[in-house]
């Protein structure tokens, strides 16, 4: 697979064209060699031989001819050519050897030569045979018939020597050429491959990498610029997003726990309002049926019914507290008051049933602790703690009694705690123990008027002020604690 990948990269590929392109090259050099340098030879001699006929006439046109030898001698050197020059009479005026004389005997008898050039006093033939040559006859205008012999043979060879030379060089070539084109490659797509690895990580919501910027002003910078600031705005708007995203959550988890506690509301006030209806019900009946006529019965009948009216009333009323307090719906009013007085009010109001139950009350008054709340639901925290201490309280080592005290805990709170001597809380109960109606709450008994919501409301209570509360077990008693806001100093 990784094979396969590095062969379909841009950087293999860019290799490649680099590679072949270079390759190319060469070859068409080699091809152009072999294809047109023959000819090309063959035209530039012709040309020249054409030339040197021209001259040769104007020689023979001259006054001066005394050093005429001399001259073509010079040209047979200087062009790699061979003359021959005879008279009307077929005799030999200049000859470089008997070679031309033999080659213009062979031409003028072979039928394999073909002309090559040809106008009216100049004629150009090749060989064209194995001992290939071109043959340039004129006719001068003394009468002389001039012959240039110009040898093609060695252009053969040449062009082979010059083939050769060109594949060694194009090797070396090619080879640097690949070294080079793969450094080219690897450096042109060097920041196309940081492109590549930051989409990459783009498509995984990944925006921590950014691209380098460089001075040059090229496509990939430019590309990089705008990756860089799409980067930025995807990141902006799916940040955007998932906030907008989890407070949608947030309103439908609030809406759900609404909709949970409407229906549990309906459920706890259906159920815990059967009994008292039931016995409402009954008394009703037995009154409406006359089932005792004496006075002192039927004044007890109509007690029961007021009582569990009551009941009702107040269950009803501490339910719909509840609720406010748990859907944070209630205005907490806070001043600045004594929790030691307001505890002292509350102790004073239960005096009656605390002698009853014979309940001895540790509390120290002499102090003053100023707190900064809601006076009046502090005061439901402070009864529903009292409350259920008084209800709970058993005697244990010959002690039956309640603690109250209060200390700083942290900055800005006092803790308040309430012990009552009496039996522990099993540590599974802890928590379950502040739900509403919660059964195995001792304080669900009826005949102690209880409605088993008040620790329910402390928890609420709490829970909009963001303060700790809670249970701890002692050896022959329990403590409740909550803490409560002082004024910032």
């Amino acid at each position: 697979m990784k094979i396969k990948e590095k062969v379909n990269s841009i950087r293999f590929r860019l290799f490649g064209i680099l590679s072949i392109s270079t390759i190319l090259v060469i070859f068409i050099i080699i091809l152009i060699n072999n294809i047109v340098l023959e000819s090309y030879f063959t035209y530039s001699k012709t040309k020249v031989a054409k030339e040197i006929s021209r001259e040769i006439n104007n020689y023979y046109n001259g006054i001066l001819q005394y050093n005429i030898n001399s001259d073509l001698r010079q040209i047979e050197i200087k062009n790699d050519m061979q003359l021959l020059i005879v008279n009307s009479y077929q005799e030999i005026i200049y000859c470089s050897n008997r070679e031309i004389l033999n080659n213009v005997a062979k031409m003028q008898n072979s039928i394999t030569s073909r002309t090559i050039y040809s106008d009216e006093n100049t004629v150009i033939k090749d060989s064209n045979d194995n001992d290939r040559f071109m043959l340039l006859t004129s006719n001068l205008d003394n009468g002389y018939k001039l012959y240039i012999k110009i040898p093609i043979s060695p252009i053969k060879e040449y062009v082979k020597i010059s083939s050769k030379t060109l594949m060694i060089i194009g090797f070396i070539i090619a080879v640097f050429s690949g070294i080079i084109a793969s450094i080219i490659s690897k450096k042109f797509t060097q920041r196309i491959f940081v492109l590549n690895n930051i989409t990459k990580k783009m498509s995984k919501l990944d925006f921590s990498e950014r691209f380098q910027e460089t001075e040059l002003d090229d496509e990939i910078n430019t590309l990089g610029k705008n990756i860089n600031i799409m980067s930025d705005k995807l990141e902006a708007t799916i940040g955007q997003l998932r906030k907008n995203n989890n407070e949608l959550e947030k309103d439908i988890e609030e809406k759900s726990k609404i909709e949970q506690m409407r229906k549990q509301f309906i459920s706890d006030v259906s159920h815990e309002l059967k009994t008292p209806i039931a016995l409402i019900q009954g008394y009703a009946e037995g009154l409406l049926e006359n089932v005792n006529s004496d006075d002192e019965s039927r004044k007890f009948y109509a007690e029961v019914i007021i009582d569990e009216s009551n009941k009702m009333d107040k269950m009803v009323k501490e339910l719909l507290e509840l609720m406010k307090l748990e859907q944070e719906e209630k205005i907490f009013t806070d001043t600045e008051f004594d929790l030691i007085e307001l505890i002292k009010e509350e102790l004073r109001r239960q005096t009656k049933i605390l002698k009853e139950n014979n309940i001895e009350v540790s509390f120290d008054t002499s102090k003053k602790v100023k707190v900064f709340a809601s006076q009046e639901h502090i005061e439901q925290v402070v009864n529903n703690y009292l409350t259920n201490a008084i209800k709970n309280c058993k005697k244990k080592d010959n002690e039956k009694k309640i603690v109250i005290r209060t200390e700083k805990t942290k900055k800005n709170k006092i803790r308040l705690y309430v012990y009552n001597t009496g039996d522990q809380i099993d540590e599974s109960v802890k928590e379950k123990i502040w739900n509403r109606f919660y059964k195995g709450d001792d304080s669900r008994n009826r005949d102690d008027g209880g409605t088993g919501i008040g620790l329910a409301i402390v928890k609420a209570i709490m829970n909009n002020y963001k303060n700790e509360y809670g249970i701890k077990n002692y050896k022959n008693g329990v403590e409740f604690y909550c803490d409560i806001n002082k004024k910032n100093s």
